[in-house]
């Protein structure tokens, strides 16, 4: 499958998303939910292997070859295990959509307008719920506590770091050597964090294991590491299929690397995981 590229900024949707709140009903003060100003869908037919979601200049949203699951992901910021029902074109059609926001619009508000699209487009219903699933829990490796040799407590403080460049209107400087001056920057089979919390990187590895990863480590401050592993040679579709870390047969997986590299370790368990449930949904009518 191709890319799927999201302006993170805007729409929220990060590695770190898994397990998050869901607010459905979210409003502008005036209580009218915000909306487009115009909006085309049409249903693509290319057979295509790109696909976009893309915020552009003048308030103008472009959704390219994306199936609706996939477009309800990136509007609730929501991870695929945490999407649960509808029909089964839910996750096979792809639809083109061009929409035009007003050009004032904050980027917030930009996540508001395409749920209210889905609603009022897809007629999509949906509600929260909290479900029992599998989930992975990210413990120590070892009964002494030891460390690997790719995890390391970080000594840099990114909260004054950004609040410095946000005094000044700028984003943090970038680094030379590669890594992010603070947080997680992540490739197709590599992790690189500074000053994350362990929470923060369990959560990070949810789209990778196809579930959500909780944090049990009991570590606490924020820690820097270099993970990588080797994924299978597809990499993950973009019709609701759960991203997979199989190796290919002379590769690590993303389970040992985690246990060799980090001295961690991803315990298969059972717990609560916030879902969205899709109750109903139409095709749209084309435009």
């Amino acid at each position: 499958m191709g890319s799927n590229t999201v302006l993170r900024q805007v729409f929220g949707l990060g590695l770190g998303a898994a397990a998050c709140v869901i607010t459905l009903h979210a409003q502008v003060p005036d209580g009218k939910p915000p909306a487009f100003e115009v909006a085309s869908i049409k249903e693509n037919v290319s057979a295509s292997d790109n696909a976009s979601v893309r915020v552009q200049p003048g308030g103008r949203v472009s959704v390219s070859n994306n199936s609706l699951r996939n477009i309800i992901r990136n509007a609730y910021n929501v991870q695929n295990y945490q999407i649960i029902g509808g029909p089964d074109w839910v996750s096979s059609v792809r639809w083109d959509i061009t929409a035009k926001a007003p050009d004032d619009a904050p980027p917030q508000q930009l996540l508001l307008m395409l749920r209210t699209l889905l609603a009022d487009r897809f007629k999509l219903v949906i509600r929260n719920e909290t479900r029992e699933m599998a989930i992975y829990a990210l413990t120590l490796a070892r009964s002494d506590g030891q460390l690997g040799s790719q995890l390391r407590a970080s000594s840099v403080d990114c909260a004054a770091i950004f609040a410095a460049a946000k005094a000044k209107g700028e984003a943090p400087a970038p680094t030379t050597n590669g890594r992010p001056t603070c947080g997680t920057r992540t490739t197709r089979g590599s992790m690189m964090t500074t000053g994350v919390a362990m929470a923060d990187f369990a959560r990070n590895l949810g789209p990778f294991t196809g579930r959500p990863v909780l944090d049990k480590t009991g570590l606490t401050g924020t820690y820097n590491l270099d993970l990588t592993w080797t994924p299978e040679d597809a990499p993950p579709g973009l019709d609701g299929t759960a991203p997979r870390s199989q190796p290919s047969s002379d590769g690590v997986s993303l389970y040992t690397a985690v246990q060799e590299q980090l001295g961690l370790k991803l315990d298969a368990q059972r717990g609560p995981v916030d879902v969205l449930v899709i109750d109903s949904a139409q095709r749209p009518v084309e435009d």
